[in-house]
């Protein structure tokens, strides 16, 4: 069980070469560009460790540290898949919002929508005693509704992808139980945690998998200022 999480983790980056090699020019431009820069969460991985999970990593990495590689991988990975899996399934292709669309109301709290998630994430941290993941979840909700507010056009896809991105996860963890037996119950907190298992996989990576879904699909248009075109 000592590279699972490696193991796993590149089985990831496997699935990310796949969608991309299938996936038309600018959807290429989206997923890695929303990559790279998730990857960045990965750093985050020392606030999970011990309190979430405590996965056996390279050179024991996490462990020793809270770092470690594999989880700049998983960002890497989840980051690109949760944004362009409307696009990979639908076929759809995007448009610039012109100057006139962005003078509408709603465009009022752009800055605000993408910065709430952030916002939620780190005051839940600080100022409250839920284990991280819940605060992970919470922000990555919370940001995706203000997203919807700001952003009412793309609640289609970002419905869809939370939809998606919870049956392609929840599929991708049954193949790390089935290689790794008890590796659930090993590794995951789950005593801090609900301890619900839904067939094995802990309730709330099905729940952050759904979050990040929801919002991280409506990361690249928000912020490139794109919309799905009809």
């Amino acid at each position: 069980m000592q590279y699972a999480w490696l193991i796993w983790s590149l089985l990831l980056l496997v699935i990310w070469i796949v969608v991309y090699a299938v996936i038309d020019k600018s959807g290429k431009k989206e997923m890695l560009t929303v990559s790279l820069w998730t990857s960045l969460l990965g750093l985050t991985e020392p606030i999970f460790v011990p309190e979430y999970w405590s996965p056996p990593s390279l050179f024991d990495l996490a462990n020793r540290t809270g770092f470690d590689i594999e989880s700049l991988m998983f960002a890497f990975g989840v980051g690109g898949l949760a944004v362009v899996i409307y696009e990979a399934v639908l076929k759809v292709k995007h448009a610039t919002i012109t100057p006139s669309e962005r003078s509408h109301k709603r465009h009022r709290y752009h800055l605000p929508a993408l910065l709430s998630s952030p916002i939620i994430f780190v005051a839940l941290l600080v100022f409250t005693d839920l284990n991280p993941i819940y605060s992970t979840i919470l922000a990555l909700l919370g940001g995706g509704f203000a997203t919807w507010y700001c952003r009412p056009d793309l609640k289609k896809k970002m419905i869809f992808s939370a939809l998606m991105f919870i049956a392609l996860y929840w599929v991708y963890f049954i193949t790390l139980i089935i290689a790794y037996p008890g590796y659930v119950e090993r590794v995951w907190n789950l005593s801090e945690i609900s301890g619900v298992l839904v067939l094995g996989v802990p309730l709330e990576e099905l729940l952050f998998a759904g979050a990040l879904g929801f919002l991280w699909s409506s990361v690249y248009e928000h912020i490139k200022w794109q919309k799905i075109a009809r």
